[in-house]
């Protein structure tokens, strides 16, 4: 999971309402966007990131790289949700060697998983006379093998498989330059999940994903007003209601969903103070990225919610975009659903 590949790959994010795809290149010193594609998933066909309807995702995947001439076959992939744990643990100095052969062994404390059902991996993240710092991720082996199984049937490669927060994360390095000392909360709201992760600098501190997104607007709306999914859907984005439907205020409805999704962003602030070394550092500023990021008065709800700058993320911030090729107008309405679709390209680019 956090293996470079220097070739080309397209980063592809299959998330619960759509997938995104992008391919990047490195020109000079500069890295390029040189091929982008969205398409819509129908309702229920991922479900807490589990592919329920195999064939319908590999077309949709074939679609985008039909209609945009995505000519690579390799792809980037990302996973989240409850079947994916991300955590720093501590363990006694020992060489490379011996935690390459010990590690399974001890990871099986912090996985509620039987290990035998998990791919895992770890990267060295500090190190003392006495202990080595080590980033943990483990996934469910079926809900890799799920995701492959799409790709594979869409009739492309899937080369690597990441954890979504990671993917975030990679996009956040290349296009926000972090400092040491530097602590960040990175938030990608999707429709169904959430991913967190608590950087400091370059070094992810705490990670984790809430079962909350934008779909929950939407149905909170529908069940308290009576709407369509589609009269939802747009009442959030900021929409007027519905001639026929009884003029009600809209704004205490999405509150109740931010708040909930707030207090999954507090309950990750809490974990990170009670257990990481550096805690003591407070949280600077918070980014937003996901198609929830576009909801109306979401970044100013977490400002005021957590007296902290809310800032949306922007995926293309140190990437070249050619607007001859790429619609300003369509790209500034996608650029907040592309991060981890970027993050996950970037595993093929040398963005040294």
């Amino acid at each position: 999971m956090f293996k470079q590949v220097k070739k080309s790959l397209v980063g592809l994010d299959i998330g619960s309402s759509s997938v995104k795809a992008v391919v990047l290149q490195k020109k000079g010193s500069n890295l390029h966007l040189l091929n982008l594609g969205f398409e819509n998933l129908e309702a229920d066909t991922v479900v807490d990131g589990q592919i329920m309807e195999l064939n319908n995702v590999a077309n949709v995947i074939a679609s985008i790289f039909n209609e945009h001439q995505i000519k690579t076959p390799r792809v980037a992939a990302g996973v989240s949700g409850h079947s994916v744990i991300v955590k720093n643990i501590v363990l006694p100095q020992m060489s490379e060697e011996e935690l390459r052969e010990s590690f399974s062994w001890h990871a099986e404390e912090h996985i509620p998983f039987d290990i035998a059902d998990v791919n895992l991996d770890y990267q060295l993240t500090g190190n003392t006379s006495e202990s080595i710092q080590v980033l943990m991720a483990a996934c469910k082996s079926d809900k890799i093998a799920n995701v492959k199984q799409a790709i594979q049937l869409a009739g492309k490669q899937p080369v690597i498989i990441d954890v979504d927060a990671f993917a975030l994360q990679n996009c956040y390095e290349l296009n926000y330059q972090p400092q040491t000392g530097e602590v960040v909360a990175l938030l990608n709201v999707g429709a169904a999940t959430m991913n967190i992760n608590i950087l400091n600098g370059t070094r992810s501190m705490f990670a984790r994903d809430a079962s909350v997104g934008g779909s929950h607007y939407t149905s909170l709306l529908q069940k308290e007003l009576g709407l369509t999914f589609e009269q939802a859907e747009a009442v959030k984005r900021g929409y007027p209601l519905p001639e026929d439907v009884e003029d009600r205020p809209i704004k205490p409805i999405i509150d109740t969903v931010s708040d909930i999704l707030a207090s999954e962003v507090q309950k990750t602030m809490d974990f990170y103070r009670a257990t990481a070394e550096e805690s003591s550092k407070a949280i600077k500023k918070i980014l937003i990225a996901g198609g929830g990021s576009k909801l109306p008065g979401l970044a100013e709800y977490m400002a005021k919610r957590f007296e902290t700058p809310v800032e949306v993320f922007d995926p293309f911030r140190l990437i070249q975009v050619d607007s001859r090729k790429f619609d300003p107008d369509y790209m500034r309405e996608i650029i907040p659903e592309m991060a981890v679709a970027v993050g996950l390209a970037l595993r093929g680019v040398d963005a040294a």
